[in-house]
């Protein structure tokens, strides 16, 4: 920046070099019209003095945002179970950094509110594309992102009215390699304590939980839906040990709920796992950190993150890609589960 501490402008750069406006805008948008050595010279001078374009301006040139937007639908009572996205969305800031993209995240409450973020993020041009998550029952995000001609990817899914195209993950899979899990070990009786019912990759896990209890012919499997907070998991973990055949195997959505159905049982006089063994869907450090350290499924949740900003990149770029799949998640076993008692 000069030495009145103005902030510099186009017109300054192009003084500087010795060109048009014109010319240096093209170096600076990457269009062609100019030589190498023209741009090279803008992109020099524009380091030396810190230059950085206005947003307004790029808005009225029709140029690209290069801002993804991701929009989280979370109540104050929720926030606590995010890590996950927060792991996500830095392996989406991986690519979109080397692409020279931005990544503006906002908060709703509803589904509806959410839509409603979309359509002034539009109007405005304040996003390229955005990333949608935790698709819902009769959704309508989906349709208003098309409506609305706005580039989307779904981090999760499929979408099953195929209007949005996905990066998804293997949950029936993963729920039966759970599933397995604890059958090999002898458990017949096993809970699911799960998040709201109307998320589809939860009634995909569900759906994949009732198929494995059937096929294992396990004597008992039950589902307890939560809020994913730490309250309703306790409440879930109350009830189905009050029931007159508790399980001796308890698996958890994530880890926010793990810990609390860890800290339940104990208050209830129960030991893990010579009682009840508990094992995470979602790995984290609070998985190692605890005593004893929880089995949970553990996947590449940068990776995937990374996957879907490139994904989204394409389609920006004019590409068609076709719905992809992540790698089943691995399952780490660890002290929360053994055998089961005869």
């Amino acid at each position: 920046m000069g030495t009145t501490g103005k902030r510099p402008i186009l017109r300054d750069i192009a003084a500087r070099v010795g060109v048009s406006e014109t010319a240096a805008s093209f170096a600076l948008n990457g269009r062609p019209g100019i030589s190498d050595e023209t741009r090279r010279r803008v992109l020099e001078v524009v380091e030396e003095m810190g230059w950085r374009p206005s947003y307004a301006a790029r808005v009225l040139s029709g140029a690209r945002s290069r801002t993804i937007g991701m929009v989280l639908t979370r109540t104050a009572a929720t926030a606590d179970s995010d890590l996950f996205f927060m792991r996500l969305m830095t392996g989406m800031q991986a690519v979109l950094r080397r692409a020279q993209y931005g990544l503006l995240i906002q908060v709703a409450e509803t589904p509806e509110e959410e839509v409603e973020v979309y359509r002034t993020w539009q109007a405005e041009r304040r996003v390229d594309g955005v990333v949608l998550v935790d698709l819902r029952a009769d959704d309508p995000r989906p349709r208003a992102v098309v409506d609305l001609d706005l580039p989307a990817v779904l981090a999760g899914g499929p979408d099953p009215d195929a209007l949005v195209p996905s990066v998804s993950i293997d949950d029936t899979a993963a729920m039966t390699l759970v599933l397995d899990h604890v059958r090999e070990l002898g458990h017949r009786r096993v809970a699911y304590v799960c998040g709201p019912q109307d998320l589809l990759h939860v009634q995909r896990r569900v759906a994949a939980f009732d198929e494995a209890v059937r096929h294992h012919r396990l004597r008992q499997g039950s589902v307890l839906g939560t809020d994913f907070t730490s309250r309703s998991a306790a409440a879930a973990t109350r009830a189905v040990l009050d029931g007159p055949t508790p399980p001796t195997a308890i698996i958890c959505d994530n880890e926010v709920l793990a810990v609390s159905v860890v800290a339940t049982l104990r208050a209830l006089g129960q030991s893990i796992p010579d009682d009840v063994a508990v094992i995470s869907c979602e790995d984290t450090p609070v998985c190692t950190a605890m005593q004893p350290a929880l089995t949970a499924l553990h996947r590449d949740t940068h990776g995937f993150g990374s996957d879907v900003a490139a994904h989204l990149l394409g389609r920006l770029d004019g590409e068609t890609p076709a719905d992809s799949q992540e790698q089943t998640p691995e399952l780490v076993v660890r002290g929360s589960t053994v055998p089961a008692s005869a």
